[in-house]
């Protein structure tokens, strides 16, 4: 993968205190940042913007859960998906990576940078 191109990253979370640090990270790590608070929030983001990397937390009230994974299982194929959850166990069965809360935004990027093929942040 070429290593010199933007990853655009939509982060899907529930929480403004997560979802809006988190953006402001990883802009600042030189990334491309999209938010949503929700699945149908996301659905738009998906089909407004280009986006490399799903980063969403799995338990959410609106389009949530079991539902969004299927979501992103059916209709995501062609991007990066990454789960993260307080709520999940390890031995609960996820397609996708999962990392659990609390994380720190420093792991996060780098799963982020190793799911596009990279070795760091730009």
């Amino acid at each position: 993968m070429d290593q010199s191109k933007t990853i655009r990253i939509l982060v899907v979370e529930d929480e403004d205190s997560i979802r809006l640090t988190l953006r402001d990270f990883l802009r600042k790590r030189g990334h491309v940042v999209m938010v949503a608070s929700d699945g149908v929030g996301a659905i738009k983001q998906i089909l407004d913007h280009e986006v490399d990397v799903i980063v969403s937390d799995y338990r959410m009230d609106l389009l949530g859960g079991d539902y969004w994974i299927r979501f992103l299982q059916r209709y995501c194929r062609d991007k990066q998906i990454i789960i993260t959850s307080g709520f999940l166990k390890p031995e609960f069965p996820i397609d996708f990576p999962v990392v659990y809360k609390p994380f720190d935004y420093s792991d996060l990027e780098g799963m982020i940078c190793r799911v596009m093929g990279r070795d760091s942040a730009m």
